[in-house]
């Protein structure tokens, strides 16, 4: 295990204790019965190269602070950039007055809901740093753009390949939470998000596709890209071939196929299916404008039959490397490990501290977030992974069982509704299975389900072997829209008659 960083000293020079004081002091002086202060320093930088040439660099630090009161039953938020005391109480005074004009907006609108929060013991005094060796800001841009650009030229040697796309995107998190309750932790995030596409054209009929490398994002550091824990020279080599394979595939025919598929493809159908689909706010109805609603009402907790009994997924604030892993929530919560479907049923809910109290649940499982200063902590996912079979079969195996499938690799596009009901997928890759073996690949293919008759249709789990944890920098929920970053693990799995489509012909394409 990767030892785990000190704290940056600089920004723990910050007069982060002072700041949260005077705030917190202000917001208990106007009587408010809880109050939060959050200070936060995210960085941010990206490089983009096209045909092995930089295109683009991107280097920018947000630095600010939020105060959070519960106020008259009702919540107040404002934030601030100036680091001084003074500012810092001003901020929490304008929370209370907030709090106190939501108050006086719900009562006029024949509202008697109060905020409410679960309790959470104090954690007070705590640090917390994530897993990872080199902090990829430690580099050198000069390295970073030299690796990528030498990626992107191994891809560009290959003749099938026009074009070649790279791009590395790192994280730097830290963050200073204080309470009324006594909790004080500071915490260090860093992650990163390295990523390769190759492009072929036919010159002849000017049909052309791409395809990207399967590297999911970690919470790692620069090791991540150097340091052996994923076969990059493996992957670049083997890119153009597949992506040649793929420009001369023939269209499948659509129809209901047994499909076994990847973990990295099954991660973003777990996001959307799962992930979303689990989080109580959606369930409750309170988040609806930006992404949706859930079909799994909280009204079915302990009884709906989620998918077939092989199925155990599990929500994970802890799990090294995670993109949604942390030490503190930003209610102050500690990070758990819990069940969302146990054997095929919809047993747990990711919650926050308003909502746990507000259903019934003794505690928050620690999923508020916010993602940056200026934005007030909402309910976001954990990292939400479908367990491995203990003994369970190799994806060779999986697919030594299916005698007319499909086999996808990688994730592509995708579609949900409102409900987190009825969806479709795509991939980087699709592979024709016959009698047990992978026959080439095929092109234009979707497969397409609702949530229940999908995971229902789970006939085979593979093997903590088959175990990747994927993920995406880019969830995006709320109004103003928040993005975070979270991960997904998951083995390799086995679905029956499963609806194939040919998405030309869906669209018309010849």
């Amino acid at each position: 295990m990767p030892a785990r960083h000190a704290l940056d000293d600089s920004f723990l020079a910050l007069p982060l204790r002072a700041l949260a004081d005077a705030a917190l002091a202000r917001a208990r002086a106007l009587g408010a019965d809880h109050a939060d202060f959050r200070l936060e320093r995210i960085r941010s930088a990206a490089w983009r190269l096209r045909d092995a040439r930089t295109s683009g660099t991107s280097d920018t630090t947000d630095l600010g602070y939020a105060v959070r009161v519960v106020h008259g039953g009702a919540w107040g938020f404002a934030s601030g950039v100036d680091l001084t005391m003074d500012a810092a109480a001003r901020v929490a005074a304008q929370a209370v007055a907030m709090a106190k004009l939501s108050a006086k907006v719900s009562r006029a609108a024949g509202s008697d809901e109060r905020v409410e929060l679960a309790a959470e013991p104090a954690h007070p005094d705590r640090t917390w740093v994530s897993s990872y060796e080199i902090n990829p800001f430690d580099v050198p841009d000069a390295e970073k753009t030299g690796l990528l650009a030498d990626w992107s030229a191994r891809l560009l040697a290959d003749k099938g390949v026009a074009h070649a796309d790279a791009s590395l995107l790192t994280v730097q998190e830290n963050k200073f939470y204080a309470d009324t309750a006594g909790t004080s932790t500071t915490q260090q995030r860093v992650r990163l998000h390295p990523e390769l596409t190759a492009v072929a054209v036919d010159p002849v009929s000017g049909d052309f596709d791409s395809m990207r490398t399967l590297a999911p994002p970690v919470g790692r550091g620069w090791e991540y890209l150097t340091g052996g824990h994923h076969d990059w020279d493996t992957e670049l080599a083997r890119l153009p071939e597949h992506l040649a394979e793929k420009m001369r595939a023939p269209g499948v025919e659509a129809g209901s196929y047994d499909l076994v598929v990847d973990p990295s493809n099954l991660w973003l159908t777990i996001h959307e299916s799962v992930g979303h689909a689990t989080e109580l706010d959606r369930a409750l109805g309170y988040e609806a404008a930006y992404a949706g609603t859930s079909f799994a009402t909280f009204d079915q907790l302990g009884t709906l039959a989620y998918g077939s009994p092989l199925m155990n997924v599990t929500g994970d604030r802890t799990a090294e490397h995670g993109l949604a892993t942390i030490g503190y929530d930003d209610e102050g919560v500690a990070a758990q490990s819990w069940d969302l479907i146990k054997d095929g049923t919809l047993v747990g809910y990711q919650l926050d501290r308003r909502i746990a109290r507000l259903t019934g649940f003794s505690r928050s499982n620690g999923c508020a977030y916010a993602d940056s200063p200026e934005h007030v902590p909402v309910q976001r996912m954990a990292n939400v992974s479908l367990q491995p079979a203990p003994d369970g079969p190799s994806t060779d195996e999986l697919i030594a069982g299916v005698e007319r499938g499909i086999y996808v690799v990688g994730d592509r596009s995708w579609s949900i509704d409102m409900q987190r009901y009825n969806f479709q997928f795509t991939q980087q890759r699709a592979y024709a299975i016959r009698n047990g073996r992978l026959c080439g690949q095929l092109r234009d293919v979707a497969y397409q389900a609702t949530t229940t008759d999908f995971w229902g249709s789970m006939t085979g789990v593979g093997g903590p072997q088959t175990y990747v944890l994927g993920g995406a920098f880019n969830c995006g929920k709320a109004q103003p829209g928040q993005v975070a970053a979270v991960s997904h693990g998951c083995p390799s799995a086995l679905f029956r008659d499963v609806n194939i489509l040919n998405t030309a012909a869906e669209s018309g394409r010849p």
